[in-house]
């Protein structure tokens, strides 16, 4: 049985991770942390994770980014792995995370589903192709408008992919509206959409002369990343020290 804190318990997408928790019978929820207590839930909830006395294999986290500091602190100092889903860390934050998985496990991803991590790797192998075809890179994203972070970590996930199988040779463009110029074919342009509750919408889009090729994943549910977090939980308890990413749960690596 992995037992399992959920840091932002009492949020949405950790709420989802409570109820797929409590349905597999090989994992159990042992304790949360958040700072809101207008949840009740059947295990204790602190409101610091540096409060948290609570033994347990794996945390996995769904809070916001200005408490991940925190986060990596009580992960080394108790030498608990980490499933480290939040979104919008700043450079130096990666850098932090980077460190602690020095010494204690850190799965770290932008996105918990299966369907994204296979695009990931469906998009190296045809961004070479094609960017040698001259097509052009676009990738638009969309999310509801309670969103904080934009572009998402997923978009720029997807980004990377791409510029990782072209040599790092393409710059990411946000905003095109204080230029004046035609379109450099080194570029990948990303585009936010906020609004509504859309769960998560990605197009990477590789236009060329006369056709355009589109990769498309859709979020229906929460549900979705919340499944993809136990599994990962699952996978990442009693790992060495390393830094992880859901190609490992994936592979079984």
């Amino acid at each position: 049985m992995v037992k399992i804190i959920i840091h932002g318990c009492n949020g949405r997408m950790g709420q989802f991770v409570s109820r797929i928790a409590a349905a597999d019978s090989e994992t159990e929820v042992v304790a949360g942390v958040d700072i809101s207590n207008h949840i009740e839930n059947p295990y204790p909830v602190f409101d610091d994770i540096a409060k948290c006395d609570v033994k347990a294999d794996v945390i996995i986290d769904f809070a916001s980014a200005k408490a991940v500091d925190g986060l990596l602190a009580y992960c080394t100092e108790k030498k608990i792995p980490c499933v480290l889903c939040t979104t919008g860390l700043s450079e130096e934050q990666i850098q932090k995370v980077e460190e602690a998985s020095k010494q204690v496990a850190i799965l770290k991803s932008a996105n918990m589903s299966l369907g994204i991590n296979l695009l990931l790797k469906l998009l190296k192998e045809a961004s070479g192709v094609l960017a040698d075809a001259g097509f052009d890179i676009e990738i638009v994203e969309k999310h509801h408008s309670q969103k904080l972070d934009a572009p998402s970590g997923t978009a720029l996930a997807l980004a990377d992919s791409v510029n990782e199988a072209l040599d790092h040779a393409y710059e990411y463009v946000y905003d095109r509206s204080g230029r004046r110029m035609t379109r450099p074919q080194k570029e990948i342009g990303i585009s936010a959409v906020r609004g509504g509750t859309i769960v998560g919408d990605h197009d990477v889009i590789f236009a060329g002369t006369d056709e355009v090729i589109t990769f498309s994943h859709r979020a229906y549910s929460r549900e979705v990343f919340a499944k993809g977090a136990a599994s990962a939980a699952k996978f990442l308890a009693g790992k060495p020290a390393g830094y992880y990413g859901m190609n490992d749960v994936i592979e079984g690596k």
